[in-house]
């Protein structure tokens, strides 16, 4: 037989600490609160780092440029006042570049010159003078288009700069800001572009400053928050445990434990509360105990006292039932009636003490392998005069192999007479017994469980009776007279009986579509139950009309 594999079970460090997490007020409280304070920081965080770096950035690009334009300025300057316009070009441009790239190189950034412009070439392709240690490839191909245009101003755009060892190679990568203009030589009228080459490390600086600062201020802001949540929530959480400590004992019994109570605050003041519930608690309960105790020590008492002069009304009820031939028919129909009722009063009796029992904790389980097989054709055998009386055909269905349990016999046997009995006495549904009804007593059982249940076809259980029918003395139609002789105490004490042994005993029904009962017992005494052997709905019961 195919079994269904069993759900993979959580590691035992991650199960603790979900039931952890579960349980805990305090560890809800600090978690959640961290959290929050988490998000705040770093939204504050993150905007007072983009403010910081937008103003930074800002204060260089106005530098920057404004330093680009006086360069700019002073190389115009220079070319105009240069004597002997009509001088060589090559020779004016290598000075005029020489000049700006040393001024670069004594400044801290780089320069790169390119031109003249209308050739079409890129700095790419080469034709350039750049400052030693700066690329030619940082100038971004956006501003060389800039300037292809006609009438092009200044421009400057972020960018990275490479920086280069003398062998040309690129040894370094860093963000930078570059800045173009344009010179022109008075010599041949040729335009040239200028691009200066400014890093941004001092800045990049500051700005890692700026975020380990805020990144250190954020993790103690949240020690700091954790710590103070965690001593704030404490001071309430702890006295709620005390409570719920408290409680506990109170629960198991102890009714003698209270709450200390410090100070006047709200706390102190729910203690006093707690302590005043506690004691109006104890003293009620002992009152209950003790009309408890005295009601099950009259009802024992009354039970005890009745048994002699029962004993004496049933020696004379005995002897007047034997001699009922010879009487007339109304004496002799007077000692039948006087002979069922002391049968009736005798089951009576014995029902009451034990109930009294039950209710004293004094019922004791004498539990041995019993099997639930045997059960049912034992109590069939002993209720079949009874069922043939009622016009009611008895029928089991039980595997051919035991249906073992661990069980006290004596009680299972009540259990089931009780269930039988009580579905003989509903059998027919109209109340009439001209015709044939038929009760089904099923048995299975399983790894876990054993069960039995009994099935009729009479007339039902309204809603809401499953549960009441269990109840001592409690009849569906009072007016209905108890056929089987029962006492009204036989379904209370099948539950007490199943409730010794760790089991359930549930009820079904429908008005006109009969009930079931079902008694399921665990295979071991004090084992657990988490299903039963056989449906508590019957599979020939008809869908609810909706």
């Amino acid at each position: 037989m195919l079994r269904a594999r069993a759900p993979r079970r959580l590691p035992g460090a991650l199960r603790r600490g979900l039931t952890f997490w579960r349980r805990s007020i305090l560890a809800r409280v600090v978690a959640s609160t961290v959290i929050l304070t988490a998000l705040v920081i770093a939204g504050v965080g993150w905007l007072l780092l983009q403010q910081t770096r937008d103003g930074l950035l800002d204060d260089r690009v106005a530098a920057v440029t404004r330093e680009a334009a006086d360069e700019v300025r002073e190389a115009n300057g220079r070319l105009v006042s240069a004597p002997g316009q009509d001088s060589d070009a090559s020779e004016q441009r290598r000075d005029i570049t020489d000049l700006i790239i040393g001024r670069g190189s004594t400044r801290g950034y780089g320069v790169v010159v390119a031109g003249p412009t209308g050739g079409g070439a890129r700095i790419a392709e080469g034709g350039t003078e750049s400052s030693a240690d700066f690329s030619p490839s940082s100038v971004p191909l956006s501003l060389e288009r800039h300037f292809e245009r006609s009438g092009a101003t200044s421009a400057w755009t972020f960018t990275t700069i490479a920086r280069t060892d003398g062998d040309d190679t690129v040894v370094s990568h860093e963000p930078g800001i570059v800045v173009g203009s344009q010179v022109t030589l008075p010599s041949d009228g040729s335009t040239y572009n200028v691009y200066f080459l400014f890093p941004l490390k001092e800045q990049q600086d500051t700005i890692g400053l700026v975020t380990r600062t805020l990144l250190t201020a954020g993790v103690l802001m949240l020690l700091l928050v954790a710590g103070v949540s965690w001593l704030v929530t404490r001071q309430v959480v702890t006295p709620v445990r005390m409570a719920r400590q408290v409680a506990e004992r109170l629960a198991a019994g102890r009714l003698q434990e209270r709450l200390r109570v410090t100070g006047e605050d709200d706390l102190a003041r729910l203690a006093t509360s707690f302590n005043q519930m506690a004691s109006n608690l104890q003293r009620q309960i002992r009152q209950l105990e003790e009309l408890s105790r005295v009601q099950r020590r009259f009802v024992s008492d009354v039970s005890h006292e009745l048994r002699t002069p029962l004993t004496t009304v049933r020696m004379a009820g005995d002897v007047l039932h034997d001699a009922r031939r010879d009487f007339d028919p109304v004496t002799a129909r007077a000692a039948e009636l006087l002979q069922g009722e002391l049968d009736r009063f005798e089951t009576l009796l014995v029902d009451l003490l034990e109930i009294s029992r039950f209710d004293a904790g004094a019922a004791v389980l004498e539990a041995d392998d019993v099997n639930l097989v045997d059960v049912a054709h034992r109590v069939v055998d002993t209720t079949r005069a009874l069922a043939e009386q009622r016009n009611v055909r008895l029928e089991i269905e039980a595997p051919d192999h035991p249906c073992l349990a661990e069980a006290d016999v004596r009680r299972v046997e009540r259990v089931v007479r009780n269930l039988v009995t009580n579905a003989i006495d509903h059998a027919h549904a109209d109340g009439e017994r001209t015709t044939t009804a038929r009760v089904l007593i099923r048995v299975a059982g399983d790894e876990q469980a054993a069960a039995i249940a009994v099935r009729d076809y009479g007339v039902g259980l309204a809603p809401g009776e499953s549960a009441m029918v269990f109840n001592r003395f409690w009849r569906a139609d009072p007016a209905r007279a108890r056929t089987s002789g029962g006492t009204g105490l036989g379904l209370s004490i099948s539950m007490e009986d199943t409730h010794l042994h760790g089991g359930w005993l549930q009820a079904w029904g429908r008005p006109g579509e009969g009930s079931q009962f079902r008694l399921t017992l665990p295979r071991r005494v004090a084992g657990s139950l988490r299903q039963s052997p056989l449906p508590l709905v019957p599979d020939d019961a008809p869908e609810p009309v909706r």
